[in-house]
């Protein structure tokens, strides 16, 4: 298994970074902006080449090397990953990761720097790191992540190599579940088409009932509003479902995180931490912490909602269009309610409503109080 096998529909974008990686190193380009779509695979894009960059096998093998085991896994000394909880990267983790990026690799032919969600970085942060990108330290490569080319500064668009990856075909990413996953085909095909190429929500909807059920009821309200009191109940719901499984996950990373901490410290899961250890134990629970990695979650979920929101009105359209022979409907399960729906919207009423889930989208990334915004949304949504 190479170490590109893991990557779902990208195979223009694996053979060139392939041919890249095996080619010569004095010709290759140090500063790179990976780009696609949530859930397309770019930080694990970026991971893989900075594997293959750095694995004397560079990533080709049956059986991956030590250091791509290690690249791949975030433990090794010359690959070193800058990413997030957070709503923004803060200016001084790039001025401390452009201080690691100026040091001579330990043990690889590169220093390799990936930064992911490099869109999360204000002006003034990404100001910060222009002058690294445009000139880089001799044996240092920058890997940047972004959903679009669109979404940084074209100072640093104008100073990188642009890879474009695609969106994953439903049957790629449904392909990659059931054979990575224990779910049956029938749920992986499901989760597949819900998920609209995000392979990580394909994965969460396959292994998660919980999530799962949550989209369907939210799919189920929004097709079932008829006045401002199902609005108002909608989005309270769907507040409290985010929170939940925003905290829910936030308390699985934090136990994982304590697991592996005792593991490195040979420390049993009953045994009591030693005083010398229970500082930086405390650490990795800190109030502060666990609060900005349940903000990150909720607005994670809340992103999720509103894409399962708009593809209701993409299934509209769709079937207004005559047009689903072509492209599918979404939500095949909710067929009958959205080809009344169909009925009841006029083709101007449908690109309305997906202007509003536009417009929701923007008001939550400015900080806009979450339940004041669906409840305006789901307000505007109905018929």
């Amino acid at each position: 298994m190479s170490v590109w096998d893991s990557l779902v529909g990208q195979k223009p974008v694996i053979d060139m970074l392939s041919r890249i990686a095996q080619g010569d190193p004095s010709q290759i380009t140090q500063s790179w902006l990976i780009c696609g779509p949530p859930g397309s695979g770019r930080s694990n894009m970026a991971r893989a080449f900075a594997a293959a960059l750095e694995s004397p096998d560079h990533g080709m093998s049956a059986e991956p090397t030590r250091v791509t085991q290690q690249v791949l896994a975030g433990t090794h000394p010359d690959v070193t990953v800058l990413t997030t909880n957070k709503v923004t990267i803060g200016i001084d983790q790039v001025r401390e990761i452009i201080t690691t990026s100026e040091q001579m690799p330990a043990t690889a032919p590169w220093r390799i720097i990936i930064i992911e969600d490099v869109d999360r970085m204000l002006d003034r942060t990404t100001n910060v790191l222009l002058k690294e990108i445009e000139e880089p330290a001799e044996h240092c490569i920058w890997l940047l992540c972004a959903p679009s080319a669109q979404d940084v500064l074209p100072t640093i668009r104008s100073r990188t190599r642009i890879v474009n990856l695609a969106v994953p075909s439903t049957q790629a990413v449904a392909g990659f579940l059931t054979s990575t996953t224990n779910v049956e085909p029938k749920v992986a095909q499901r989760a597949a088409r819900l998920a609209e190429g995000h392979i990580g929500i394909a994965k969460l909807y396959a292994t998660d009932e919980r999530v799962m059920s949550d989209r369907d009821e939210l799919v189920v309200g929004v097709l079932n509003l008829a006045r401002a009191s199902d609005a108002v109940l909608l989005a309270g719901n769907l507040i409290d479902n985010a929170k939940a499984q925003a905290e829910a996950d936030a308390n699985r990373i934090t136990a994982g995180q304590e697991a592996e901490f005792r593991r490195i410290n040979g420390l049993a899961p009953s045994d009591r931490i030693p005083p010398k250890l229970r500082g930086a134990f405390n650490q990795i629970a800190k109030k502060d912490d666990v609060k900005r990695l349940v903000t990150r979650r909720t607005r994670d979920v809340l992103d999720r909602a509103l894409n399962s929101i708009a593809s209701i009105y993409r299934d509209v359209a769709v079937l207004q269009n005559n047009a689903e022979d072509s492209v599918g409907l979404i939500n095949l399960e909710n067929r009958s309610s959205i080809t009344e729906l169909s009925v009841r919207l006029n083709r101007a009423g449908a690109v309305t409503r997906l202007d509003e889930v536009a417009h929701a989208r923007k008001r939550l990334a400015g900080n806009g109080n979450p339940l004041l915004v669906f409840e305006s949304l789901f307000c505007a949504l109905i018929p």
